[in-house]
């Protein structure tokens, strides 16, 4: 019943020991949801995918990365993701990056086209909205797309409340085990909007310890101790959250 709704095991940092750690979350009966970001990645997602039955595949576009392809290699792969859209869960990672300030309006108009991909294609979204949370919010209202994750959400606690009214979801990355922001976003949101992620290799909840699914224990843990229930149903519970998200049609 354990779920990574978003990792990164197509990144070269797996390349010497992918199957190990594929194996590792397989033990836990994982399912375990690997997003692209640009479009080697977004390959190598797809075969992730078919390799093991574990993974399952999401198609994105990461925003800093996204706005320095050109205007024809995006528009190539808008249409990749669509012809694959039977082989993959989600759009995703897709959103906003406030790093880089000077690209924004152009990542807003690139967010924009990969949300109404979404839309048209009918997938739920995984959304980066670092330092950009408000604009992330703003235009994903201006769509009809019910099934919106919030990966690793950094934003306010009145944009967590917007974020809940709307209906969306979070999914807590297993660096909660000592980042006070996610266990007070767990504290707030009611479980049944609340999904498990690793971002692997990032956000380790070990300290100088590459991440991987298989570490998706530590959040469930740290879920469970705030929200006060057992572990196993924390995990049945935010298994049907994924669900709800992910397999619904």
């Amino acid at each position: 019943m354990l779920v990574d709704v978003h990792c990164h095991l197509n990144f070269t940092d797996y390349d010497k020991d992918r199957d190990e750690v594929v194996k590792r979350a397989e033990k836990l009966d994982m399912v375990v949801i690997d997003s692209g970001t640009c479009i080697k990645d977004n390959r190598k997602s797809l075969e992730l995918s078919k390799k093991y039955k574990s993974i399952k595949s999401s198609l994105g576009l990461y925003p800093l990365y996204a706005t320095k392809l050109k205007i024809k290699d995006l528009e190539n792969e808008i249409n990749f993701i669509e012809k694959n859209k039977n082989d993959t869960i989600a759009v995703g990672e897709i959103g906003l990056d406030g790093l880089e300030k000077d690209s924004m309006e152009k990542q807003k108009e690139i967010f924009g086209r990969m949300l109404s991909l979404a839309e048209k294609i009918k997938k739920p979204v995984v959304i980066h909205s670092r330092k950009a949370e408000k604009e992330c919010i703003e235009i994903i209202e201006t769509f009809k797309i019910k099934n919106v994750n919030m990966h690793c959400f950094s934003g306010n606690f009145k944009l967590v409340k917007k974020v809940q009214d709307n209906g969306w979801v979070f999914s807590i990355p297993a660096n909660i085990v000592r980042l006070f922001h996610f266990q007070k976003i767990v504290e707030e949101t009611p479980i049944s909007q609340l999904l498990t992620e690793t971002d692997s290799p990032y956000l380790s909840p070990f300290i100088e310890k590459r991440n991987e699914p298989s570490f998706v224990v530590e959040t469930v843990k740290k879920i469970s101790e705030i929200k006060k229930l057992n572990e196993e149903e924390t995990k049945k519970l935010i298994f049907m959250n994924f669900q709800k998200i992910f397999l619904k049609k």
